[in-house]
């Protein structure tokens, strides 16, 4: 169970400067690489890539937060913490990495209470948790659901697409690229658990398919 909120307000410049802060800290992450570490051009190793999938995370997590009755707030600010770290980090580390650099932040600038803060992290250590979503809190569980559910929507079907070109493939493979969107959609849909997180997983997917059988009309030879 998570740590009671009690009045916890993050204002709108508050989160504005939090996510000028995220930015930097993502592009600071890219520009300190050696040469030979990660493909700087690699779309999701890119700072713009990053902190456009954490505002999307941002923007579902709140929908999902209002709806299910979760702390909006924590909810909002976890979720833009999320990935912090995630151009730094190792895989495994990254939710521990970006929870310390949340801590900082909060603790450094505002008077946040030590509630809301520990909240806000233990949501970003747990946001890559792999088990089931109701032994989460409920503004953990808004998190996770999120980002599974951006991995839906039109920002990850195009990065799909950019890989192909990594891939040296050409669009005649379009179709096994988002056949790949459809099989983590289908993945997401089976774990999340809100009513809010399952109606959007449902439209999204709704919307991969349609494009799917647009790629096979138009492009010759898919689908024969």
């Amino acid at each position: 169970m998570g740590v009671e909120i009690k009045e916890t307000k993050v204002t709108d410049a508050e989160f504005e400067e939090m996510k000028g802060f995220v930015f930097e800290y993502l592009s600071a992450s890219v520009e300190k690489e050696d040469e030979g570490g990660r493909m700087r051009w690699y779309p999701w190793h890119s700072a713009e890539y990053r902190h456009n999938h954490i505002l999307n995370v941002v923007d579902l997590a709140e929908e999902i937060a209002y709806e299910e009755g979760a702390d909006v707030d924590v909810t909002r600010v976890a979720a833009l913490f999320h990935d912090v770290a995630k151009l730094e980090a190792d895989q495994e580390l990254h939710a521990e990495a970006g929870a310390r650099v949340a801590r900082e932040y909060l603790e450094s600038r505002g008077s946040y209470p030590d509630s809301f803060v520990d909240q806000v992290c233990r949501s970003i250590e747990y946001h890559s948790y792999q088990g089931e979503l109701t032994d989460l809190d409920r503004e953990t569980q808004c998190l996770v659901e999120a980002d599974l559910l951006d991995k839906v929507g039109a920002n990850g079907t195009a990065l799909m697409l950019l890989r192909m070109g990594y891939e040296a493939r050409t669009h005649m493979d379009a179709d096994e690229m988002v056949d790949r969107v459809l099989e983590r959609g289908y993945d997401a849909a089976s774990r999340v658990r809100s009513d809010t997180a399952e109606g959007i997983a449902h439209r999204r997917l709704k919307r991969v398919k349609w494009f799917s059988e647009w790629l096979e009309d138009e492009i010759a030879g898919i689908g024969e």
